[in-house]
């Protein structure tokens, strides 16, 4: 069975994450959502490794959901043949119907993050899976928690699973991994990895998100300057005290 290069470290914590917070158990069937970026690309190989080496069974796929604006995903298809990553491409006309509801000069982001996640919804319903897999990190976390506490008036993050409306759960298996150390996965391991083409923005006059570029340029400079900034960071996500906060009471 061909196999990349994942450091013992990084299998390490999605291991104990897995086991920490109960991600995947015996007779899950899991779809994983793949954009083709590092992260999601690199759990794929992940859950490989799992379904291969774990005392229970599970099964996964992957899925690319096509925007319908011509992206070339041969080279993404190719590698999941390779290596032997049950995959497939879900064709939608997102791109079409983008035309009509998003306006010159108006954000894009929240439209095509929704009509995406709706067609993993679809995806996973029909195919019969209980759990889509999402490719988010600690550092996605961290970053959420400040834009939502900066500029959306909310202490919130994402959580490593919960449960859709729809019935599904959704589940992050990368949520205690640290982003640079996917980069070092898939640099070692020379991924091809779908980049900005791929990225509807390039094909609309539309602004470009500032929240989370300037987010993280933040949190990068609050690091340098205290090298264990995420550690606590994670430390403070399970230790949460509500009533030190102006929660209202009744009446």
């Amino acid at each position: 069975m061909k196999k990349i290069d994942i450091s013992k470290k990084l299998l390490r914590i999605v291991g104990r994450t897995n086991a920490k917070y109960g991600l995947i158990k015996e007779g899950d069937r899991v779809l994983l959502g793949l954009s083709g970026g590092k992260d999601s690309l690199t759990l794929a190989h992940i859950l490989k490794h799992q379904k291969a080496v774990a005392p229970f069974d599970f099964e996964f796929k992957a899925v690319t959901i096509s925007y319908g604006m011509g992206e070339n995903l041969d080279k993404l298809k190719m590698h999941c043949d390779e290596y032997e990553i049950p995959f497939e491409v879900y064709n939608t006309d997102t791109f079409e119907l983008a035309k009509d509801k998003i306006r010159k000069n108006s954000s894009f982001c929240s439209f095509f993050s929704r009509m995406r996640r709706g067609a993993l919804y679809s995806v996973a319903l029909k195919g019969g899976y209980n759990k889509v897999a999402l490719g988010h990190h600690f550092d996605d976390a961290a970053e959420s928690f400040f834009m939502n506490f900066m500029y959306n008036g909310a202490l919130r993050s994402l959580p490593p699973k919960y449960k859709a409306k729809n019935g599904l759960e959704v589940i992050r298996p990368l949520i205690l991994v640290r982003e640079r150390q996917l980069v070092d996965a898939a640099k070692n391991n020379e991924l091809p990895l779908v980049g900005d083409e791929a990225c509807p923005a390039f094909k609309f006059d539309v602004k470009m998100p500032y929240a989370r570029a300037n987010t993280k340029e933040l949190l990068k400079k609050l690091e340098s300057e205290n090298h264990h900034l995420f550690i606590s960071m994670k430390a403070a996500f399970e230790h949460i005290h509500k009533d030190s906060f102006l929660e209202v009471g009744d009446v």
